[in-house]
């Protein structure tokens, strides 16, 4: 079979490209896996470059196995001696032999997050340093981000007293890897640049070694990998880059789409090639994401195009809160998979957030609809939600055992493993529980129970049990939701969380979302409320072998593709996130967010957003995504109104009447709970009434047809009784 078959000619054009720095720009859908692939069994058979000749690194090893098979469909002989990985075994094997250079043995062991995490926690110890101020994985963080950009420990910036801190531990945390004798995963592109740029001799070998480079994904590349790249390639290097920096998404990570406009400003004789061809969605859906992609500045444009034809228009529709969101994707998809042509698992539901999943999950649940979660754990089964939900067991009932031992130490409060066993020991020889050993601890302070505990154990759990008296107390007394809040003060719970990530972040939002869910059931009591979340966490429903619509987040669906996606959440505040609102960087990120999602849909694509949505536990109109105003309305169709801000809706509202009389200000006819009849939707129920000068906007939950937001002056609403 001829290599170059089945290629178009802008692929056809990036296979065969000369040798020397080529960029490719490659789209969603493009086919750059195919193009990276027939590159490499292109030069092997066509040109006759040896496979021990050809460096081939990408982000993950199932990549990186997909290129190696790839390549071997091709050819007919092996190719087993090219080297094709990820960056951090690339680098691991560099490190490995030019181990004699640096302060490791060729025995080195690689730390996990886990041996990180527990290296950073003991230094902090021995420093004096509290956790709560100084959070163990905030300052793994920034030291990993300070890896990344090449900056080692005595060159780390002590700019104020915290950096200061940090510097510290960072010395400290690396003379502790060196005598175990370990790296970490940062180490490993670190120093394997500075072997590299310290040792001209290995560096000339390498570039001997490697007469092509190609790179997938090259807009995630951050410094660290960018750098390794530019010193293997040398001056005048035959590097083969494909990415998209349009598909640009893990910032927080320390990926980097300008090194795409530093390839170009280090080899300014690059030729670029764009993919332009999508193979994978239909017309309507790539202008849609052209749309939105087009509004990012400093970009080099792809005009998308398909031989699929425009396809179905993009369905938009406005919600009346998150749990109308929810039931109309559940419906959404029964229609489509009732329609036939497509499975149930054909469909994604994608949202910005892991804590979004929640009321989504729980609808699927009740209606028992399989579902497939992936980038992230369910909602009820995520560290932070179980341990709060520990806390609430607790509470109501001081014998849990099971919820006792996980969160007596979390967050950390100086209750180790020894005092545990003594503290469980105690109770077994007094006959008793442990709750009643935690009683006493906290209401005797001269006890003779003291003596069996280390002096800051048996101190620790005292306050605890201190602690546990007054939520008890307090649950009888105040609301559920105070009770959480305060919860998370007295355990300091925000600052565990706190280590200044993308993660932290999500994590402290899902117990904000869990207090909400929480406050509904404020009338209830915290006896049902924990049922409620122990009877909606079985997973009895779930089952491998099913077809089921996935669930995952815009972030996790990258790579992916699906028949049928639906995008909910399209919120400001949400999409884009709020914590990006004061960060052009940021907010350039969650636009390229927006349009990864879009591009995954392949046949058909439905937006979402709420007129009402709780923010941390505050119900409120919610602002339509500032992205949906880029839209084009001739491919939507829908609650097409429903895009609009209410400036805008208000000021069409105005263009629209200003050939009729002029309305005098008119009053509220229609209160909260007040049954109407409409000539269509038939009986409802009012749900929320706003009136404006001009008329007045009823929001009714209609028996037959869900939920509706109509203008009085139009809709002909009959009250009731009327």
């Amino acid at each position: 079979m001829n290599l170059l078959d089945n290629l178009n000619a802008q692929q056809r054009e990036a296979v065969t490209a000369p040798a020397g720095p080529v960029l490719v720009l490659a789209g969603p859908g493009s086919g750059k896996t195919r193009v990276l692939t027939h590159r490499i069994a292109y030069q092997i058979s066509q040109l006759g470059i040896p496979p021990a000749a050809i460096m081939a690194v990408t982000f993950t090893n199932k990549a990186a196995r997909e290129m190696g098979n790839r390549v071997e469909e091709l050819l007919t002989n092996s190719v087993h001696q090219s080297n094709m990985g990820t960056f951090h075994a690339f680098s691991a094997g560099v490190v490995r032999r030019e181990a004699n250079l640096l302060p490791v043995t060729r025995e080195f062991v690689i730390f996990d997050d886990a041996d990180q995490l527990s290296i950073m926690r003991k230094i902090l110890k021995d420093m004096n340093i509290d956790p709560k101020q100084s959070p163990p994985r905030r300052i793994q963080n920034i030291i990993s981000a300070a890896k990344n950009e090449l900056i080692e420990a005595p060159d780390f910036a002590a700019n104020n007293y915290f950096n200061e801190i940090v510097r510290r531990v960072y010395e400290l945390y690396q003379q502790k890897l060196l005598d175990n004798n370990a790296l970490d995963f940062d180490d490993l592109l670190l120093y394997a640049v500075k072997v590299l740029r310290e040792n001209q001799s290995v560096l000339e070998a390498y570039r001997r070694r490697y007469r092509t480079i190609l790179v997938d994904e090259f807009q995630d590349t951050n410094t660290a990998q960018y750098t390794l790249l530019r010193l293997i390639a040398g001056e005048n290097p035959d590097l083969f880059a494909v990415g998209d920096p349009d598909q640009s998404i893990y910032r927080w990570r320390g990926a980097d789409y300008r090194n795409v406009l530093r390839f170009l400003e280090d080899f300014p004789g690059a030729q670029t090639i764009l993919l332009e061809q999508n193979y994978r969605s239909t017309q309507n859906i790539l202008d849609l994401g052209m749309a939105v992609i087009d509004k990012h500045p400093g970009r080099q444009r792809k005009a998308l195009f398909t031989d699929r034809g425009a396809g179905e228009l993009i369905k938009f529709h406005e919600a009346y809160d998150e749990q109308d969101e929810a039931n109309f994707v559940l419906d959404q998809i029964q229609s489509i998979a009732d329609d036939g042509g497509y499975d149930l698992g054909d469909m994604a539901v994608m949202y910005r957030t892991n804590a979004q999943s929640r009321i989504l999950e729980e609808a699927f649940l009740r209606a028992g609809q399989p579902y497939r979660l992936v980038g992230a754990q369910r909602f009820y089964g995520r560290r932070e939600v179980k341990d709060l939900v520990g806390y609430l067991r607790l509470i109501h009932n001081r014998e849990d055992q099971v919820s006792l031992l996980r969160v007596i130490n979390t967050p950390p409060r100086g209750i180790g493993g020894k005092t545990i066993s003594s503290f469980l020991q105690a109770a077994e020889d007094a006959h008793v529980s442990p709750a009643t050993i935690l009683d006493q601890l906290a209401t005797d302070p001269n006890a003779a129970l003291f003596d069996r505990f280390p002096r800051r154990g048996g101190q620790a759990l005292a306050e605890f049990g201190k602690h546990l008296k007054q939520w008890r107390a307090m649950s009888s007394e105040i609301e559920l939701g105070n009770l959480i809040d305060r919860i998370l003060q007295d355990t300091h719970y925000h600052a565990y969380l706190d280590d200044g990530s993308e993660e932290g972040a999500e994590r402290w939002e899902n117990l904000l979302e869990l207090r909400s869910l929480a406050q509904e059931f404020t009338e209830l009591g915290m006896s049902i409320f924990l049922e409620h979340i122990a009877l909606i966490s079985d997973q009895d429903t779930l089952t491998d072998g099913q077809s089921a619509p996935t669930l995952l987040t815009l972030h996790a669906a990258k790579g992916l593709e699906f028949p049928i996606v639906i995008i909910i959440g399209l919120d400001d505040g949400l999409i884009p996130h709020q914590r990006s609102f004061d960060e052009p960087e940021a907010m350039l990120e969650e636009r390229r967010l927006f349009y990864v999602g879009i591009t995954r849909a392949k046949d058909r694509l439905v937006l979402v957003r709420c007129f009402r949505r709780r923010f941390f536990g505050t119900s409120s109109t919610a602002e339509p995504s500032r992205y949906l105003n880029d839209l084009p309305a001739d491919l939507l169709e829908g609650d097409v109104a429903g895009i609009l801000t209410r400036e805008q809706s208000a000021y069409n509202r105005q263009t629209d009447w200003n050939l009729q009389p002029m309305r005098e200000s008119v009053e509220s006819k229609f209160n909260v709970g007040m049954r109407v009849k409409h000539a269509k939707f038939g009986e409802g129920i009012v749900m929320d009434s706003r009136v404006d000068q001009d008329d007045e906007e009823v929001t009714v939950e209609f028996e037959e047809y869900g939920i509706k937001i109509l203008a009085a002056s139009v809709a002909n609403l009959e009250r009731n009784g009327d």
